[in-house]
């Protein structure tokens, strides 16, 4: 395997972990009250834009070349990380 295809395939999984954590939190979002279900509706739009940035920039690593990989793995880094930590705040944040 080479380095191009782990580092996809490390951010593909990356990127599928944050979908269910954005699944679960919709799921969270149906239970609650009216004015708490606005609050979740507003951050998962929010984690839903983050999240097609990321598969945006993951599709963009899947069609370059073995030799261009490198310039963009740094923006799927960043997108994955702006996702991941988005993420975790929206599930901090919604714990209760």
């Amino acid at each position: 395997m080479s380095n191009k295809d782990a580092f996809e395939k490390k951010h593909e999984a990356k990127i599928e972990e944050m979908k269910a954590e954005i699944d679960r939190l919709k799921a969270k979002a149906k239970q609650s009250e009216a004015d708490t279900q606005i609050k979740y509706e507003e951050k998962i739009s929010e984690l839903e834009a983050l999240k097609d940035q990321a598969e945006e920039k993951l599709e963009g690593l899947k069609k370059s070349s073995e030799n261009a990989w490198s310039d963009i793995s740094k923006g799927l880094e960043s997108a994955t990380q702006s996702l991941t930590t988005a993420v975790k705040a929206a599930s901090s944040e919604f714990k209760n």
